[in-house]
C-alpha cells in the first residue's frame, strides 16, 4: 500500500555545488567544459521597472481604449461578459415594456372609437329610431310562425336589394310587423325604403319620390338630341323598366361619349326639375360606367 505522504530532505548549497560539480562535464584532459555562450539577464533596474508595470495601475501602459486598468485579461473578459449580459436583459425588459405599451395604447383606442360609434349611432337614432344601439331586435317580438315568414321574405327581397343583408332586410321587416302593418304591406313598404335608399340604383320611375339631390341610376340611351347650348356636351332620354329621365351631360364634367341604344350606369347625378318633371345632370363629381362595353361574347 502506497502512502500519499512525501519526505522532503534539506540540501545545503555546498552540496548543491558539490553535485553540480561531480555533473559538470569534462574533456579528454580531465579539464572542465565551460560553456562560453554568453547568458543575457535583465538589469536590476529592469526587474524593478517590471515589477512596478505589473503592479502598479500608473505603471500600465495601455494600448487599446477598451481595456480595464488594473485587472488580469481573464477579470476583463468576465467582466466585459456581465455588462454585456445587463445590456441584454435591459433592452428585453424595455421591449417588452415597449410592446405593452403599443397594446394598452391599441385597446384604448379601439375602446374610444367604439364610444364615438355609439354616441354617433345615438345621434342618429334621434332621426331614424333603427339606428339606436340601445333599441332591442323587434325579431325578439315575433312569433315562431311570423319570424318563419320575416326570414322568407327578407331572403327574397336579398335577392333583389344589392348592398343589404338578409339581417338587415329581416330586421326592417320585422320592426315594420311590431308596428302593425301586415306582412305583405311590410314587404311592399320596407323594398321602396331600401331600394331609394343612399347608394342603390334607383329606378328611373321612383325619382321624383327620393329627397336627396344625388341619386344613381341605370338604364339604356333611348333618343339623343342637339344640345341648345355650347355648355352642353350631350343631352337625351334614359329608360329602365319603371320609367325615363331626361339626362343633361355637361360639357366641363369631362364624361364619356355616350351612345343611343347602349345601356349605361349614372352615379352621382344631380337631381333637379326640368318642365315639372324630375331630370338628372351629369357634373363633374359624376360617373358613367357601361355593363355592356367590352364584353367578350359580342
Amino acid at each position: 500500500m502506497s502512502s500519499n505522504n512525501s519526505s522532503s530532505k534539506v540540501v545545503t548549497v555546498d552540496e548543491q555545488a558539490l553535485k553540480q560539480a561531480d555533473e559538470q562535464e569534462v574533456d579528454d584532459d580531465s579539464f572542465p567544459v565551460v560553456d562560453e555562450t554568453p547568458e543575457f539577464g535583465a538589469t536590476v533596474k529592469q526587474e524593478v521597472q517590471a515589477k512596478v508595470d505589473a503592479n502598479h495601475p500608473d505603471g500600465i501602459v495601455d494600448t487599446n481604449d477598451d481595456r480595464i486598468h488594473g485587472v488580469t485579461l481573464e477579470q476583463e473578459e468576465r467582466i466585459q461578459a456581465r455588462e454585456a449580459e445587463l445590456e441584454r436583459i435591459s433592452a428585453q425588459a424595455e421591449f417588452g415594456q415597449q410592446q405593452g405599451r403599443a397594446k394598452r395604447a391599441r385597446d384604448i383606442a379601439a375602446q374610444r372609437s367604439a364610444e364615438r360609434r355609439k354616441r354617433f349611432q345615438k345621434r342618429a337614432a334621434s332621426v331614424e329610431p333603427m339606428a339606436d344601439p340601445e333599441r332591442p331586435d323587434p325579431r325578439t317580438s315575433l312569433t315562431q310562425s311570423q319570424l318563419a315568414a320575416v326570414n322568407e321574405q327578407s331572403m327574397r327581397l336579398a335577392e333583389r336589394l344589392d348592398g343589404w343583408s338578409r339581417a338587415a332586410i329581416s330586421r326592417q321587416l320585422a320592426e315594420a310587423v311590431v308596428d302593425g302593418q301586415d306582412l305583405t304591406s311590410a314587404v311592399v313598404s320596407v323594398f321602396e325604403e331600401l331600394q331609394t335608399a343612399p347608394g342603390q340604383i334607383v329606378p328611373i320611375g321612383k325619382l321624383e319620390d327620393v329627397s336627396r339631390q344625388k341619386v344613381s341610376i341605370e338604364g339604356r340611351v333611348e333618343t339623343l338630341w342637339d344640345p341648345s347650348h355650347p355648355s352642353i356636351a350631350q343631352v337625351g332620354l334614359i329608360a329602365d323598366d319603371s320609367g325615363q329621365t331626361r339626362v343633361t351631360i355637361w360639357e366641363k364634367s369631362g364624361a364619356p361619349w355616350i351612345e343611343e341604344g347602349e345601356r349605361v350606369r349614372i352615379h352621382g347625378a344631380a337631381r333637379n326639375w326640368y318642365v315639372g318633371r324630375v331630370s338628372l345632370a351629369v357634373t363633374g363629381w359624376s360617373t358613367i360606367q357601361f355593363p355592356e362595353r367590352g364584353r367578350w361574347w359580342e
